[in-house]
């Protein structure tokens, strides 16, 4: 993975004065914030900054300066040496558009940096290490799918429920977020992140090809602090490769072996132990496919994955994970929550979609620290959510429906760019040359770019000016390519273009 270097900070600060906020605030309600980011990595997170600079700076002040205390210098370090945690270099640049898209917002960031942002998202990876105290989270998933959901209203679709269990204090109960990402990177795929303020990393994500992903805590693992020198990559930041790239493995499939490819990338492991749980549409062909469970930690067996077919209690086409080994080092740990749903599940079958709710809500819920309460069916594209609010946990308010198809609706961006609808390519398809057309009111200077299908660079020419370029193919083999055009004050046009 590539690691952060300074230099990224400097480009950064050098595009600050230069960015729109490619975001828009599309619902607060019921004590959650809802906001769509579209564009690159840096924009994304400078536009999260600005609609959420208020958020981001209480949880980090009140909650995660507090938790750290003296060894935030030491914590700080680490992530910036790359050595002992290992951070790709386009989060970094999201952090530090964060951090910058605060700053216009009006947050005094006097003392803040992309580097407090990053321990945030990697604080449950710290902790792994001695001499930093343990902030970790509970949570708990149940799956169903197949032979469990036949003869319901499911009629075998894949379904999912997930509770997330963390401190009820008010920095983290009071900022909870979704955000809804559209990259403009062509490797890249629309994604929601379900959590808090702050958050670049994936806790509680869903990928617009249904495939969602879920962290816990391992919190049963036993064995040596975290090794200095390993490069962990943070656990939420894995997460988050492999639901935002466009089919992290490229095996022209979206389903579990996504997720098992990002984690297996990993060769050390991960600086603590954690679980994941992950879900695809039940479209995929094998069980193995739609649903696991992995039990991670820095200690061999570093990966363990579990599935259907792993005696544990629980019959059928479904999977439960808690915060204990079940197959890892075949320890089979029950805890009163997996033997609440195990003993109450009866056949594992008729699972309908409110079954799997209310198994979760009666028997897995973590009462007072109850902060998220979720379900996903991936075939319907919707998911479920209710947040602690008033002082009641999540498991016991009503929950709101959020539709995938409305989450990454482009309208918000079309009517932020309004020149969008003013750009054409004509003729296309062309064999030899073809003519833009754009608006350019601003006289911004363009930079154009030809990517593959497959995100390769083709061809790019810098310093494009006025509203109409024509373009020559040279050499570029027939075939389809995205055209990307972009703006020196942030206008950005994409189209497919074909030659043939």
């Amino acid at each position: 993975m590539k690691k952060v270097f300074i230099i990224i900070l400097m480009s950064a600060l050098f595009l600050c004065g230069k960015a729109q906020v490619n975001g828009v605030l599309l619902s607060d309600t019921a004590n959650i914030k809802l906001i769509q980011v579209w564009g690159n990595h840096y924009e994304r997170g400078y536009a999260q900054g600005y609609l959420l600079a208020n958020e981001i700076y209480d949880i980090y002040a009140n909650y995660l300066l507090p938790q750290f205390g003296t060894s935030m210098p030491l914590a700080k370090q680490i992530i910036e040496e790359g050595q002992h945690i290992s951070i790709d270099a386009k989060y970094a640049n999201e952090a530090m558009g964060m951090v910058n898209g605060m700053a216009l917002a009006g947050i005094d960031t006097t003392g803040v940096d992309y580097l407090d942002l990053l321990v945030a998202n990697s604080f449950l990876d710290l902790a792994g290490f001695s001499g930093f105290k343990n902030m970790e989270n509970g949570c708990s998933s149940f799956m169903s799918w197949g032979n469990a959901t036949n003869g319901t209203n499911l009629n075998g679709k894949s379904v999912i429920s997930r509770h997330l269990d963390w401190s009820n204090v008010p920095p983290i109960i009071n900022n909870q977020v979704i955000v809804a990402h559209i990259p403009s990177e062509v490797d890249e795929q629309p994604w929601v992140m379900i959590g808090h303020a702050g958050q670049i990393g994936a806790i509680s994500a869903i990928n617009n090809n249904g495939l969602c992903v879920f962290q816990h805590m391992l919190s049963d693992f036993s064995g040596p602090a975290a090794q200095f020198n390993m490069a962990y990559e943070p656990i939420w930041f894995t997460l988050r490769n492999a639901i935002e790239m466009d089919d992290y493995n490229n095996d022209s499939e979206y389903n579990c072996n996504d997720i098992y490819d990002a984690i297996e990338f990993n060769q050390n492991g991960y600086a603590d132990g954690f679980i994941v749980t992950a879900l695809s549409p039940s479209t995929a062909i094998e069980d193995s496919m739609i649903a696991m469970v992995a039990e991670l930690a820095p200690l061999s067996p570093l990966f363990t994955f579990r599935h259907n077919n792993y005696f544990d209690s629980i019959p059928g086409d479904n999977l439960y994970a808690a915060n204990y080994e079940i197959k890892r080092n075949d320890h089979r740990h029950w805890c009163f929550r997996y033997l609440g749903v195990a003993n109450n599940i009866g056949t594992g079958t008729n699972i309908s979609d409110k079954i799997n709710w209310t198994l979760m809500r009666d028997f897995s819920n973590a009462s007072t620290g109850n902060i998220q309460f979720m379900q996903f069916v991936p075939e319907d594209r919707y998911f479920n959510l209710s947040v602690y609010r008033n002082g009641t946990p999540a498991y016991l308010n009503d929950s709101i429906r959020y539709y995938l198809d409305d989450l990454f609706n482009t309208t918000s961006i079309k009517k932020a760019n309004e020149k969008t609808s003013d750009f054409k390519i004509f003729p296309n398809p062309f064999n030899k040359t073809t003519t833009l057309y754009f608006d350019n009111n601003k006289d911004e200077i363009f930079n154009l770019s030809i990517y593959s299908i497959k995100g390769d660079i083709v061809k790019s020419v810098n310093n494009i000016s006025g509203n109409t370029f024509e373009f020559s193919r040279d050499t570029i083999p027939n075939g389809v390519y995205i055209l990307e055009l972009k703006g020196s004050n942030g206008t950005y046009y994409k189209d497919k273009i074909v030659i043939d």
